[in-house]
C-alpha cells in the first residue's frame, strides 16, 4: 500500500508559500542543507545594504519552488510542441517519469548551492586549482553524507547531481532531458536561480532594481528547438549587435531542444535581463562592496590551513559565515594577529577608499589606463596601501528560441532591438588605505595626465 505523504508550507517574502512533502523534509533537515542557514547570499553586502542578510537556505527553497512551477508549465500537454523531438522527451504529465522527474528537479534546486563557501561568492579564488563550488556540490549530494536520504526518496543521487551542476560541472553524460532539466535550474536566461536571486536580492536590499513580472516570464516559458540568430543585414540600424559574439555563439552550437518563451513573453525576459544588468551596477558591483570582498578574501588567505578552502566534504560542512567571524573578531582583537589589518578592516569599518574607476574616458587617451595608474600607485605607495579588483558579468542570456504566433521559432536577438542594446557590465577599482588617500587624491589629480600619456 503505498505511503501517504504530508505536505508543510513556510511562508516566503518572494514566492508567498514554499510547500514540501514530508519525505523532502528529510533533505531540508539535512546537515548539508541546514548549514546553508548560516551562509549570506551576498556575503558582507549587508554592510552597504543592511537589509541584505539573506542566507542560501531561502534561496535554495526559492528556487525549489520556481523550478517546479516552469517544469509544470512547460510539461503541460497544451504547452508542448508537437514537434517529435520534444514530444519524445518530454513524459506525459501524471507518468511514473513526469513524477520521478519533477522530483529529482526539486532536489537539484533544493541542493545545488549546497558547495557554497563561506560568504558565498566573496573568496572563490581561495578554493584549489579546478575546484569549484558546483564540483563540490556535486561531492556532496553524491557523498555518503546523504546516501540515506536519497534511498528513501528513492531516487538515484547521480541523477539530482548532475541536473543541479549542470553539464559544465558534470564528468557525466546528461540527455537532452537531463539537459533541460538542469537549464530550468542553472539557465543562463531562464533558470529558477537567476529568477529567485534576483528578486530575492533586491527585495532584501531594499531596491527596485532587481523586480520584473516573472510570473509573466514562467507562464510563457515553453521547450523549444533552438532558432539561428542573423547577422544584421548591410545598412541595418542594429549597430549594437555585435558580429563577434554572434560568430562565437554558433562555434560548436547544439541543436537540441533548450528552453524558449512564447512572443507574449519577449517583454518578461527583457525585463529580467535588464533587472540583471541594474542588479549588477547598483548592488553587486558596488565599490564598498567589492572592497569588503578584497578584504574577507585576505583574511581567509591568512586563516585558513594552507590558505586554501578544503574540499573533503566532511571539512567544508563544519566550516560557515559563523566560524570566520568569530575568528575575524578575534584577530580584530589581537594586534599579533597575522590577519590582524583585514579584520580591523572589516569589524571597524576601517576599509580601504576607492581612488580609481577605469573609465571610458580615460580608456580612449590610453587603453591601458587601469594598469598604468595601478603601477604608479604601486610605486609611490607601500604594496600594503594599494588594492585592486577587475570582475565583469557574463555576456550570457540574451539568444534564446521565441515561439511567434505563427508556429515559427525565431531568436531572441533578431526580434529584440532591447536585447542587443544591454551592456555587459564591467568594474576595474583601484583602493587606498584610508591612511594615504588624502594624500593619493590629490596625487593622483596632478599625475594622471602624465601617467596616461607616458
Amino acid at each position: 500500500m503505498k505511503r501517504a505523504l504530508t505536505v508543510s508550507e513556510l511562508r516566503d517574502p518572494i514566492h508567498g508559500f514554499v510547500r514540501f512533502d514530508s519525505d523532502e523534509v528529510k533533505v531540508i533537515n539535512s546537515p548539508e542543507f541546514q548549514r546553508l542557514r548560516s551562509v549570506h547570499q551576498l556575503a558582507l553586502t549587508y554592510n552597504v545594504y543592511p537589509g541584505a542578510t539573506h542566507k542560501r537556505f531561502e534561496h535554495c527553497l526559492g528556487v525549489m519552488e520556481t523550478a517546479s512551477r516552469i517544469y509544470d508549465v512547460v510539461t503541460n500537454d497544451r504547452n508542448v510542441l508537437s514537434d517529435p523531438e520534444i514530444k519524445s522527451i518530454v513524459p506525459k504529465v501524471g507518468d511514473f517519469d513526469w513524477n520521478y522527474w519533477r522530483r529529482v528537479l526539486r532536489m537539484a534546486a533544493l541542493c545545488h548551492d549546497l558547495g557554497h563557501l563561506p560568504f558565498s561568492h566573496a573568496a572563490e579564488n581561495l578554493l584549489p586549482e579546478g575546484i569549484t563550488h558546483e564540483k563540490l556540490s556535486y561531492l556532496i549530494i553524491t557523498g555518503s553524507g546523504m546516501e540515506k536520504v536519497w534511498k528513501e526518496l528513492k531516487i538515484q543521487a547521480a541523477d539530482v547531481a548532475k541536473i543541479a551542476v549542470g553539464p559544465k560541472h558534470c564528468a557525466e553524460h546528461l540527455s537532452v532531458w537531463e539537459s533541460i532539466l538542469s537549464e530550468m535550474i542553472i539557465g543562463d536566461t531562464f533558470g529558477a536561480d537567476r529568477i529567485d536571486y534576483l528578486l530575492r536580492d533586491s527585495h532584501h536590499a531594499g531596491v527596485q532594481y532587481g523586480k520584473f513580472d516573472h510570473y509573466r516570464l514562467i507562464d510563457t516559458i515553453r521547450i523549444l528547438p533552438k532558432a539561428d540568430a542573423k547577422p544584421p543585414e548591410q545598412g541595418s540600424d542594429q549597430l549594437s549587435f555585435d558580429l563577434e559574439e554572434f560568430r562565437r555563439s554558433k562555434e560548436g552550437q547544439s541543436k537540441e531542444p533548450t528552453l524558449g518563451i512564447e512572443q507574449g513573453g519577449l517583454q518578461s525576459s527583457e525585463a529580467l535581463l535588464w533587472a540583471r544588468y541594474f542588479m549588477w551596477t547598483q548592488v553587486y558591483l558596488h565599490h564598498v562592496r567589492q572592497v569588503y570582498d578584497l578584504h574577507l578574501a585576505d583574511f581567509l588567505g591568512l586563516w585558513l590551513p594552507q590558505g586554501k578552502f578544503a574540499i573533503e566534504p566532511s571539512e567544508h560542512l563544519q566550516l560557515t559565515d559563523n566560524e570566520v567571524n568569530a575568528a575575524i573578531a578575534v584577530a580584530c582583537r589581537n594586534d599579533s594577529s597575522s590577519g590582524h589589518s583585514s579584520a580591523k578592516c572589516i569589524m571597524q569599518r576601517k576599509h580601504f577608499r576607492r581612488l580609481y574607476q577605469e573609465n571610458y574616458r580615460d580608456c580612449l587617451k590610453n587603453l591601458k589606463a587601469f594598469d598604468f595608474v595601478r603601477t604608479a600607485l604601486e610605486d609611490r605607495y607601500t604594496q600594503d596601501k594599494i588594492r585592486h579588483k577587475r570582475i565583469s558579468q557574463k555576456s550570457e542570456g540574451k539568444q534564446f528560441p521565441v515561439l511567434m504566433s505563427s508556429g515559427d521559432c525565431e531568436s531572441s536577438v533578431n526580434l529584440s532591438a532591447t536585447l542587443a542594446r544591454i551592456p555587459v557590465v564591467s568594474s576595474a577599482l583601484i583602493f587606498v588605505h584610508p591612511e594615504v588617500r588624502e594624500d593619493a587624491i590629490s596625487w593622483i589629480s596632478t599625475e594622471k595626465e602624465r601617467i596616461l600619456l607616458q
